[in-house]
């Protein structure tokens, strides 16, 4: 499944290279390419997970096993299949837990470090401390709880490329369609591509729906007040809105573990997760 990007489709293929993007300009005996500035993957997994406690105990959230294997076990080989094996899962409730379960992430073909919170901080201040201590150009962020069945170099390929033709882009966000956005809230999206509003949760019908992935440029999370909670979703990208957000919507599956339904769902369902498994193993 690949991506249905209101504004230009993304045009020319992508390699990979441990964690650099390189971007094939053409194709042909000619063809050059452009290796980009590394970019940084970022799992959010320090969540308290309440409404799954009565479910899971005492276990992180994003530990939730689902056919046999934990679920941030599914994102990183989503990420190590797509060519980025230099990992900093962001940890704070359960942080042991998750460490002693994938250490530095050799069993899993990865490199993964760790930024702890010592106080809940909230999406956007955990990223802000992540990125303080692990530098980098831009990132890739990933939601510990959800999963878009879809690969990640449309993402940030159509990232590169607003980048590269002069457009005003700070952060783009991964979107998936959904038939009842009443649990997510709902994002607008211009047609070039541009995110012009967000609709809070409650309103109900198909429209598309953050799809817990987005690439933020290091200004973006610079620009987050350090040492205090912010939250991403509430506070950094509706002040992004008019000001480089922009968003691409992807044919693609979406499931996530952010209530018992759900989980009970993909549990029920594991395939989009499981078809990833052996490609991440193999990494």
């Amino acid at each position: 499944m690949g991506a249905r990007q209101p504004g230009r489709q993304p045009r020319r293929p992508a390699e990979w290279a441990g964690s650099c993007l390189t971007v094939v300009r053409d194709s042909g005996p000619s063809a050059t390419r452009v290796t980009y500035a590394r970019v940084k993957a970022l799992i959010l997994a320090g969540g308290l997970g309440t409404r799954l406690q009565h479910v899971l105990g005492a276990l992180p959230k994003s530990l939730a096993p689902v056919d046999g294997r934990p679920f941030l076990s599914y994102l990183v080989g989503q990420l190590c299949r797509d060519g980025l094996v230099d990992i900093v899962v962001l940890t704070g409730h359960g942080g042991d837990a998750i460490e002693r379960s994938f250490g530095n992430g050799s069993h899993h073909g990865v490199r993964i470090a760790y930024s702890r919170e010592e106080t809940p901080l909230g999406t956007g201040g955990a990223l802000r401390l992540a990125a303080s201590r692990f530098p980098a150009d831009r990132y890739l962020v990933l939601n510990g709880d959800s999963f878009l069945d879809a690969r990640l170099d449309g993402l940030l390929q159509a990232h590169l490329d607003a980048l590269d033709t002069g457009v005003p882009t700070r952060a783009t966000l991964a979107l998936a369609e959904v038939p009842d956005t009443r649990r997510f809230g709902r994002v607008e999206l211009a047609s070039d591509g541009a995110v012009t509003a967000f609709t809070e949760k409650g309103a109900g019908g198909r429209g598309l729906i953050s799809a817990g992935i987005v690439v933020l440029e290091d200004d973006v999370l610079q620009g987050i007040p350090p040492e205090r909670p912010v939250s991403l979703e509430r506070e950094t990208f509706p002040g992004l809105v008019g000001h480089g957000l922009r968003g691409v919507a992807f044919d693609a599956a979406f499931g996530d573990i952010g209530t018992p339904d759900s989980y009970a769902a993909l549990v029920e369902a594991p395939q989009m997760l499981t078809a990833i498994t052996s490609a991440g193993q193999r990494c």
